[in-house]
């Protein structure tokens, strides 16, 4: 995966800096661990999410397809946050023995190993075995012990006087972490329920994201928050977000609609961006997966075909959901599976992709089956993408 390859990209910059610098001194490690730590944490911010994907998918249909192929996989951008924070950590490490052995002053010393445990912690928890299954202690463990990292970290640069350029970075760091939160806001929504399993909530709070954006809510800000793709409708204030029951915080929203949501930041984009890279492109998307796809099919920016599978769209999804894809998608293969059973989705891909005469498929599905599809189609030379856990 581009995301691997990105993480060893950064880490065998990291192996050739200390080639070079053959035994650094502990102003070098010092600042070999800030600059690689604050990668990790600018490569996650939105406006920089945001700018990744304008540079990527500013390459026209013209350019040869291998070269879009590639730069299709910007979403794989967290690569370098893993990297960078693998190997910010392991210098830090270096130089709290550096500074161990030389004798600093001991709160020095002290807030070094302080810091040295927290970065452990976070790196540990943010491992997929734990982040899979404990994601809200995830989830917590990084924000918080993020933010107590940021600050021993300026403890840490103080008592060392590291001087003005370990100052500035922190403080692009700090800012950077910041900004979301200087634009938090609790807003109206209106919940719409077509069935048990679906929410559709509506908001109109003065901003209309653009088409393939998502946004983050929250009923508990310090706590948890929930990004889903955001529906914007053509020439339409506004926008829609499309929630599916899939664990314990979905099915409260669901179940006890609240009439006001918090929301923090700005809308960030998301996968099926990439399309405008090609000149036609198959959307294949399994139950509530239509939500980051609908949007792109109103938008009809890109010629598409949707290749959709969930079960009983109508009662599910309700009438006026599935009209709306299909005045704009009158071609697409919705495929019930209560009549039909779960289908091999590879080849229903496959099969729109060769007759539709596309260059793309973007798949939005679960973890499993995005897999499946995404590799599926690579093997056979298919260009395709699917949001991955990072993403």
């Amino acid at each position: 995966m581009h995301y691997n390859r990105l993480a060893a990209l950064v880490l065998l910059a990291n192996f050739g800096f200390l080639a070079a610098s053959w035994v650094p001194s502990a102003q070098t490690i010092g600042y070999a661990s800030l600059a690689n730590l604050a990668l990790a944490v600018v490569v996650r911010q939105q406006y920089v999410i945001n700018l990744f994907f304008r540079l990527a998918t500013w390459a026209p249909t013209s350019w040869p397809l291998k070269v879009r192929w590639t730069l299709g996989k910007v979403y794989h951008f967290g690569g370098l946050h893993v990297g960078g924070a693998l190997a910010g950590a392991v210098w830090f490490l270096a130089g709290a023995v550096v500074a161990t052995v030389d004798g600093a002053n001991l709160p020095l010393i002290t807030a070094s190993w302080v810091l040295v445990a927290l970065l452990v912690v976070i790196v540990a928890t943010a491992l997929p075995p734990f982040r899979s299954r404990f994601h809200d202690h995830f989830e917590k463990i990084h924000r918080f012990g993020g933010w107590s990292a940021l600050a021993l970290f300026w403890t840490h640069t103080l008592l060392g006087a590291q001087g003005l350029v370990a100052l500035g970075v922190l403080t692009v760091v700090t800012f950077s972490v910041a900004m979301p939160w200087l634009r938090l806001r609790k807003v109206n929504v209106r919940i719409e329920r077509p069935s048990t399993h679906v929410a559709l909530a509506r908001f109109d709070h003065g901003v209309t994201p653009f088409a393939g954006s998502s946004t983050a809510i929250s009923r508990s800000p310090l706590t948890e928050w929930h990004s889903f793709a955001n529906v914007p409708s053509p020439g339409e204030p506004g926008f829609r977000l499309t929630i599916s029951r899939a664990g314990d915080w979905t099915g409260s929203f669901i179940d006890d609609a609240p009439p006001k949501v918090w929301v923090k930041g700005i809308t960030t984009a998301g996968v099926a961006n990439i399309e405008t890279l090609f000149s036609k492109v198959i959307y294949v998307a399994t139950g509530s997966g239509i939500g980051p796809c609908l949007p792109h099919l109103l938008a009809a920016e890109v010629p598409s075909r949707l290749v959709w599978a969930t079960r009983d769209p109508r009662r599910t999804y309700g009438d006026g959901l599935v009209d709306e894809i299909l005045a704009v998608q009158p071609n697409a293969l919705v495929w019930d599976t209560s009549q039909h059973g779960k289908p091999d989705m590879v080849r229903l891909a496959y099969t729109a992709y060769r007759d539709f005469g596309a260059e793309a498929v973007i798949c939005i599905s679960n973890k499993k089956l995005t897999w499946q599809v995404v590799h599926g189609l690579e093997r056979r030379g298919i260009p395709a993408y699917g949001a991955i856990w990072d993403s």
